[in-house]
């Protein structure tokens, strides 16, 4: 057989979704159970998306912080074998402690290690309150990242309570915080974030690519479509 009949198959880089979840004890009931319900749903459409995608391959990583920050897994699950466990709230927002966690992780020696390179990753955060402890400390040295610095960074805040100016301190971009105050538009908006999101990063050119702009202006259009800003809050 010639060596041109052979198929040689090319190794996938990887892109790592994030998902940052606050399960304070605010978060209690519908709010965590719709977060729950929707990252649940999305996922076999990440799934699809990856198996599509000739590039990339997409791996999830979820975190949830309370008064304890946790990993789901020690490390990104590909999105065929992740499973989502569901996240229960109680206690306080450790936000800082929660950064500081995901600081140490965006490195080639944690979940950035993969021998055939990263995309850029996808950071998408949910929260309903404020910090109790100190965010900006820890922040400051994820700024520093250069993962985070190119990193899609979308933060969801849930219902009027959400420190909205915390959180665009996060993403570095006001627009790039996006409102909600029901389940069905919570669920909606967590479900398009993550896919289009990941659409767009595992199709960039690697690290040096910052495509947030990109999805922020396609959030932009798909909020006035759902009508997800509006005012009436469900909780």
């Amino acid at each position: 057989m010639s060596f041109l009949d052979e198929t040689v198959e090319i190794p996938r880089r990887t892109m790592v979704l994030f998902f940052l979840v606050d399960t304070s004890g605010s978060m209690i009931g519908e709010k965590i159970g719709s977060v729950n319900d929707a990252i649940f749903e999305t996922v076999p459409e990440i799934k699809i998306l990856s198996a599509d995608n000739a590039d990339a391959q997409i791996k999830i990583a979820a975190l949830s912080f309370n008064s304890d920050v946790c990993w789901l897994y020690d490390q990104p699950v590909d999105s065929e074998s992740f499973s989502w466990n569901p996240l229960n709230a109680g206690g306080v927002t450790n936000l800082g402690e929660a950064l500081e966690e995901l600081n140490l992780k965006l490195s080639k020696n944690e979940f950035m290690k993969e021998a055939t390179g990263s995309f850029a990753p996808v950071i998408i955060l949910l929260s309903d309150g404020a910090p109790t402890d100190d965010y900006k400390k820890g922040l400051n040295t994820l700024k520093n990242n250069k993962w985070f610095r190119v990193a899609i960074k979308i933060a969801i805040a849930i219902g009027n309570d959400a420190d909205k100016s915390v959180l665009t301190e996060i993403t570095g971009n006001a627009e790039a915080v996006i409102e909600v105050h029901a389940s069905s538009t919570l669920k909606k908006l967590i479900r398009f974030v993550s896919i289009r999101s990941s659409e767009i990063n595992s199709k960039s050119s690697g690290v040096n690519s910052d495509k947030s702009l990109d999805i922020i202006d396609e959030i932009k259009d798909f909020v006035d479509q759902e009508n997800i800003n509006d005012t009436d809050d469900g909780w």
